[in-house]
């Protein structure tokens, strides 16, 4: 009886020092956002018509975020790859989980000088940003969703 006491006693000891291993809460503004990124699919819907590219077929897109700044690149994989080539970057916001790039550089100029915010949601290597493109000088106003996958080194 003592050997089970002695058992049982040693389980109980072992049993409370047992930690569950659950990931730490995101702090608002500190989403794992800062690596390189694939862009997987691209989801545009503009006036009630919707588009969804995929990014692992005929074009290849990276987005690469450091602690300040954002860029992107993009070039087809197809024939022609210079002809899909665009790219562009600039500084960026991040409160919570609102994502604000103000585009300084773009290939297609009438995109420079503009901000556009997104809600971002991360589940593991999964990024998927959402919000509004919207430049009214050039009729654009649309919803863009976007799915990454973070590249390992």
């Amino acid at each position: 009886m003592k050997k089970s006491f002695t058992k049982l006693l040693l389980l109980v000891c072992l049993a409370s020092c047992y930690e569950k291993t659950n990931p730490p809460p995101q702090e608002p503004g500190n989403l794992p956002i800062e690596g390189t990124w694939k862009l997987l699919t691209g989801t545009l819907i503009e006036k009630g018509d919707t588009v969804i590219t995929d990014y692992t077929r005929d074009k290849s897109f990276i987005k690469i975020i450091n602690k300040s700044h954002f860029a992107f690149l993009q070039h087809g994989t197809g024939n022609n790859p210079a002809a899909d080539f665009s790219a562009g970057g600039g500084r960026y916001t991040l409160r919570g989980n609102n994502y604000t790039e103000h585009l300084e550089y773009c290939s297609a100029k009438e995109w420079e000088g503009h901000d556009f915010t997104f809600m971002l949601t991360i589940s593991g290597d999964t990024l998927i940003q959402s919000g509004i493109e919207k430049i009214e000088s050039e009729g654009i106003n649309r919803i863009n969703t976007e799915k990454y996958i973070r590249l390992k080194n």
